[in-house]
């Protein structure tokens, strides 16, 4: 962008940004999204009930903790080889003989 009128005009557009309130910031999702974010961003600055209900609703969804996993140790008692009689154990077999 090398005209000056350009940069004149991107800065005189970003401070009027600037002045409603509104903040530019990337954002990474998937291409599938894309539509939905750029909707989901448009509906958020706009000042109305609209705009106040999803803010609700989504902080309300993104504020339930993510359900709890019992962690490694649960993940294997619920293993299918749990209550089979394996021997796990190793021979004490010291190896082949190789000449080097």
């Amino acid at each position: 962008m090398d005209n000056t009128s350009q940069k004149r005009a991107l800065g005189a557009y970003r401070a009027r940004l600037t002045q409603r309130g509104i903040a530019r910031f990337e954002v990474m999702g998937r291409e599938a999204d894309r539509a939905l974010i750029r909707s989901l961003a448009r509906r958020l600055t706009e000042d109305g009930p609209a705009a106040v209900r999803l803010r609700a609703t989504l902080s309300a969804v993104l504020d339930e903790p993510a359900p709890k996993t019992d962690g490694i140790l649960a993940a294997l008692r619920r293993s299918p080889l749990v209550g089979l009689d394996l021997d796990l154990t190793r021979s004490d077999e010291e190896g082949r003989r190789i000449d080097l």
